[in-house]
């Protein structure tokens, strides 16, 4: 099909950037509160009244939210009494706020605080209340939100984690989430140095060893930080603050992490490696990633027998990211020399724990948060959050609940699933320890540029390409924020394309530049990974890698293999498959000239073992494949 050009790298992620047009409608208007949970699409409708109107701006966003809520508020039959005014928001805080944060939650609404409340207790309480604010350990499930019944606007979480939270609930229940995940960073830097500082010249063995009356010099022996590699696994906000700190001190930094952008990292003079190479060249590792499926005990057995023999071990991320049995082993022979732990898979760790216990192991109780001024910064920043929220304002923290015109949702729709597996399936094809800064999303529609909003789809790249490796809650409100925050550019081009006008879009390209590539057929001659996909009958289906054509639905998980192509290939493999009863769902084959190289793609319903993809890997005439979990 011919292609022309209509706008080019547009709506490039910078401060400037107008976001696309956000309409609201005045005769029974509404605004639609998505869930992204696995893909899902749940919608609560809202009442607003608004004027019809493009918004160019947050501040237009505001100003349209509060003209709605004016408006509900002209429709209520006012008191006759000027002395009387509206009433405040009510706000509840569950747990101890610093004193800034409840000075300005106390300067716009009703603040009361009720601290250890029982599930029962806060299920009574909830519904005088339009605002939560919670540290850790409230828990605000959907008994919580159900109780509100409406009530509740918005749930402050003072502090990054949300684990405490019932995400799927609040969005069904029409409630936004905030959080405040800036404010502890330089806290929880200094903690992870200082934890590497004391376990290097064993501060805390020496401190018990003379408090029980010894003196022993020459056992508390440590080794100087000067000239050492330390290796940071994360190199994210906290990641950062702690190479700056290091590199003060004499260390030469390195870094792994898929999606720290390289300009940061040479800023700082620190150098990004693969995982493996991080591994076996470091004399300290200090853990700064997310707690997600792809990180759960991700440091094991086979991990630490990749390590230098006498590495030390920083933690002051997650507990759940290192299996502590496995630490303990790597500890008694001796592959670990020491290590020093803020976190715990179970938070108190058991007073017995092997690990806590252990000679050669420095332990806090997650105090990486824990300054005066981290505890002030983190209320501020989530009294903030929850304010905003409360007078109608979009924020950045907020880890929920995008707001769609139901008109745009119900046309893209079919699209959303289709643009989060692009984005899952491009971030699976990058190697290389340089991580993704720059991505082109190419629509090919029949329509307008001016008459497409693709924010939500972009929101779903996004997703799809940060969420499986970040504790980030990516969603229309803050997938911008956050892919800056990754440093990872998104620009956006669209197409005109001879297609059906009742279809929004006809394709969905996804180009990652500047990366290698596990899987060199997939990119194209301009050096770009690229994949293309399409909705057929309402599945999302993939119809491009690279310059080969393929048509392969994108449910379950996807095999990708390039071939010389020869009689018997297609057979050869599907008997692999199906000796370890792995179903094939879809097959495609797109071939460069007969009888010389063919691409291969593969969808299969269950995901096969690795002694299963090593035999296909080991045919003759496969050049190279990859498996890639959608």
């Amino acid at each position: 099909m011919a292609a022309t050009p209509i706008s080019s790298a547009a709506n490039k992620l910078t401060d400037q950037s107008p976001p696309l047009p956000l309409h609201a409608t005045a005769a029974r208007p509404s605004a639609a509160i998505l869930s992204f949970s696995n893909s899902s699409i749940s919608i609560q409708k809202l009442a607003i009244s608004a004027t019809s109107r493009n918004l160019s701006s947050r501040s237009s966003v505001v100003s349209v939210l509060k003209t709605a809520r004016e408006s509900e508020q002209a429709s209520q039959p006012r008191n006759s009494d000027p002395e009387v005014k509206s009433p405040k928001p009510t706000i509840l805080v569950s747990e101890k706020l610093g004193g800034a944060g409840l000075d300005l939650l106390r300067s716009y609404g009703d603040v009361e605080c009720l601290y250890n409340l029982s599930p029962e207790d806060l299920c009574a309480k909830i519904g005088e209340f339009d605002a939560l604010i919670v540290r850790s350990g409230t828990k605000v499930t959907r008994q919580v939100f159900e109780a509100a019944k409406g009530k509740l606007k918005v749930v402050g979480r003072a502090g990054v984690g949300i684990d405490n939270v019932d995400l799927q609930a609040a969005t069904e229940l029409g409630c936004l989430v905030v959080n405040a995940p800036t404010a502890n960073t330089i806290a929880a830097a200094e903690h992870g140095i200082a934890l590497l500082a004391g376990m290097a010249r064993n501060v805390a063995q020496s401190d018990a060893s003379m408090k029980a009356g010894q003196w022993q010099r020459n056992k508390y022996v440590g080794v100087s930080l000067v000239g050492k590699t330390l290796a940071i696994m994360g190199f994210g906000k906290v990641g950062s603050e702690v190479a700056r700190r290091a590199k003060g001190l004499g260390m030469h930094v390195i870094a792994h992490d898929p999606y720290a952008p390289a300009d940061r990292a040479r800023a700082l003079g620190v150098e990004l490696v693969s995982f493996d190479q991080a591994l076996s060249t470091a004399d300290f590792v200090s853990l700064h990633m997310p707690l997600t499926p792809t990180t759960d005990k991700l440091f094991n057995d086979a991990t630490f027998a990749k390590m230098k023999k006498g590495v030390r071990i920083i933690n002051v991320a997650r507990g759940g990211v290192i299996d502590e049995d496995a630490l303990v082993r790597a500890l008694d022979a001796g592959i670990v020399a020491q290590a020093a732990l803020d976190v715990f898979t179970k938070e108190p760790p058991s007073k017995d724990s092997k690990l806590v216990q252990h000679e050669n192991v420095t332990v806090t109780p997650h105090l990486g948060a824990s300054t005066k001024e981290a505890q002030e910064g983190v209320a501020v920043e989530i009294a903030e959050a929850v304010v905003g929220a409360l007078r109608g304002e979009l924020s950045a923290t907020a880890v929920n609940a995008p707001m769609v015109p139901p008109e745009v949702l119900s046309e893209l729709a079919p699209y959303v699933n289709l643009a989060e597996k692009l984005g899952r399936l491009g971030v699976q094809l990058v190697a290389g320890g340089c991580g993704i800064q720059s991505v082109k999303v190419v629509y090919g529609s029949s329509r307008a540029s001016d008459n497409m909003d693709t924010r939500l789809l972009r929101s779903m790249i996004v997703k799809g390409i940060i969420e499986p490796i970040s504790d980030a809650h990516i969603n229309l409100v803050n997938a911008d924020f956050i892919a800056k925050q990754k440093g990872l550019r998104i620009s956006e081009e669209k197409l005109l394309v001879d297609s059906s006008s009742e279809s929004p879009i006809d394709s969905i390209q996804v180009q990652i530049s500047n990366v290698g590539s596990k899987f060199e057929s997939a990119l194209l001659d301009n050096g770009n990974i690229s994949i293309e996909g399409r909705v057929k009958d309402g599945v999302p289906h993939l119809t491009r890698v690279g310059a080969f054509s393929v048509d392969v639905s994108l449910e379950g998980n996807l095999i990708l293999y390039r071939q010389v192509d020869q009689p018997g290939m297609i057979g050869t493999v599907g008997t692999i498959l199906g000796e370890s009863n792995v179903n094939v769902s879809f097959m495609s084959v797109s071939r460069t000239v007969t009888r010389v190289k063919a691409i291969v793609a593969i969808g299969v319903d269950e995901a096969p073992n690795k002694e299963t993809l090593k035999k296909i890997g080991e045919v003759p005439a496969i050049e190279e494949f990859v498996f890639l979990d959608l």
